[in-house]
């Protein structure tokens, strides 16, 4: 027995040692660690593919929360879509997209000191200068090898996550009538195209982070994690798309009153939301692209209080002001909300103003589901428009008025010693904000319009599925399964009929 006791003790310690010879990039093996890496530019290097798998996993909380918030007989058909992006925005990213945005990136990150890898991939591919739209360099990440360093693979592998957000968003807008094959479409040209444009314009290095010089504007456009480079395009998009696609069969009446098409599983969608929270603190926080520089400490912190403040708003406001109840679906989309228009401001601001973003964030973010719906009769079956268009544009404007000028020296390549809003003496800043605001909500916006306008003109029976399909539910006409197979109706078969047959529901609702 003390042997046995002894052979553990010596085996733990072998583990340990090994964990700690890999944390600390001793030899592991033939395989040496490169001698001008140190310990600091290994933490960050973790800090970032860290951030980047919270990210990635948020994907599982956008699946839930929309499938949550949809009918059971499109359940599969979204949970589908929701799982499907990843891989087709990655491959789109991957092959196309990456450079686009990043060629022109310089991997010089904060304690990556390397002494290779430094340098951009590539150059400008349009225009030059502080005038840079699009950029080149390592495609399909087969260049230069020697270029190819893992600072740049864990950059790459954070800005595919980013992106794969960008192309869930309509996925929730244009939920329950989207036919399967044309969003296949969706996912490939957002990771090739639609993305990288706007990432180009401004954290690849483009124009818009340029207008600090090109026009006198602050520290030009600033984002820090994302509430416009992400949350907003998503949401352009979502409203293109809802807009194309037009509203689910019942939803508005005669008179165009907007009917509740109530989703099947609020748990599920409410767990959803718990773990985007869980995940925002990659999307946030890991955007310092450094652990050593500890100001992703206030970024958390930043971005906790803005998501709850936003989930009490939205519920105070549903009891007090709009119903009498607290609504469990607004709740969740207050909090998303309060994390949405705090990404962009989240490290250049403070905790104070972080509860005041959050507050106005899940008040917002209910009024402007109610107008969406009941005065311009746009269809978003989760919100989605809501909750990243509008709330991530308020995010965007909320850098130049809440910065406080404490962080962000040399932002963009400028001479500020801090990002500063016009609360505290910038109004450059306001300028540079609103103008990157515009350009989402007219250039962004009209090219995701124009994709799917034409997508659904030259697609067979364009992209909406087939009236019949949509009565019955999604999951069997378009993805050859039911989510709940045991339960009749719902887009489930009864237990005596054949899976070989679409089930066809009554003709309603």
């Amino acid at each position: 027995m003390r042997i046995h006791r002894h052979a553990k003790k010596a085996a733990t310690a072998a583990v340990l040692a090994g964990a700690f010879a890999l944390a600390v990039g001793l030899p592991a093996g033939a395989q040496e660690t490169d001698p001008t890496v140190g310990l600091g530019q290994q933490l960050n290097l973790l800090w970032i593919v860290i951030g980047a798998i919270l990210v990635i996993f948020m994907q599982a909380g956008f699946a839930l929360v929309e499938t949550g918030f949809c009918r059971a007989k499109h359940a599969a058909h979204v949970v589908s879509t929701n799982f499907a992006i990843f891989g087709l925005g990655f491959v789109g990213f991957f092959l196309v997209g990456f450079p686009l945005a990043f060629g022109g990136y310089s991997y010089d990150l904060p304690g990556f000191d390397w002494g290779y890898g430094a340098e951009p991939l590539g150059g400008a591919l349009v225009g030059s200068g502080s005038w840079t739209f699009l950029f080149h360099g390592g495609w399909a990440m087969l260049g230069d090898s020697d270029r190819i360093t893992p600072a740049v693979l864990a950059f790459f592998l954070y800005m595919v996550a980013f992106m794969d957000t960008v192309a869930t968003i309509p996925t929730g807008s244009m939920a329950e009538r989207w036919k399967w094959k044309s969003f296949v479409v969706w996912g490939l040209f957002c990771g090739a195209i639609y993305y990288p444009i706007f990432a180009a314009w401004t954290w690849g290095g483009g124009w818009l982070g340029k207008t600090w010089d090109t026009l006198g504007l602050g520290a030009g456009y600033a984002d820090f994690a994302g509430s416009g480079v992400v949350h907003a395009v998503g949401g352009a998009a979502a409203l293109a798309g809802a807009l194309v696609l037009g509203p689910r069969i019942g939803k508005f009446g005669a008179d165009g009153t907007p009917r509740a098409l109530p989703g099947h599983h609020i748990p599920m969608a409410m767990l959803g939301t718990f773990i985007l929270l869980f995940g925002w603190f990659g999307f946030n926080a890991a955007s310092t692209f450094a652990a050593t520089d500890v100001q992703f400490a206030t970024v958390a912190a930043n971005t906790a209080i803005a998501g709850a403040f936003g989930a009490v708003a939205a519920m105070l406001w549903m009891t007090y002001v709009r119903g009498g109840k607290p609504d469990p679906g607004m709740m969740a989309n207050g909090m998303l909300a309060g994390l949405v228009a705090i990404t962009a401001p989240c490290a250049f601001t403070r905790p104070g103003w972080s509860a005041v973003i959050g507050l106005i964030a899940g008040v917002l973010v209910i009024e402007s589901v109610l107008v969406i719906e009941k005065r311009f009769k746009i269809d978003d079956p989760v919100g989605a428009i809501s909750v990243h268009g509008v709330c991530g544009t308020f995010g965007v404007l909320c850098v130049g008025i809440f910065s406080d000028g404490s962080y962000g020296a040399g932002w963009n390549g400028s001479d500020v010693e801090g990002v500063k809003g016009i609360l505290y003496g910038d109004a450059g800043q306001l300028g540079a904000q609103a103008l990157g605001a515009l350009v989402i909500w007219t250039v962004i916006f009209g090219l995701a319009f124009a994709f799917f306008k034409i997508q659904d003109k030259v697609a067979s029976g364009g992209i909406r599925s087939a009236e019949e399909d949509e009565l019955v539910g999604l999951d069997l006409p378009e993805m050859g399964v039911v989510a709940y197979p045991e339960f009749g109706g719902g887009g489930g078969l009864p237990s005596s009929a054949s899976t070989s047959a679409p089930a066809r529901a009554p003709e309603t609702v």
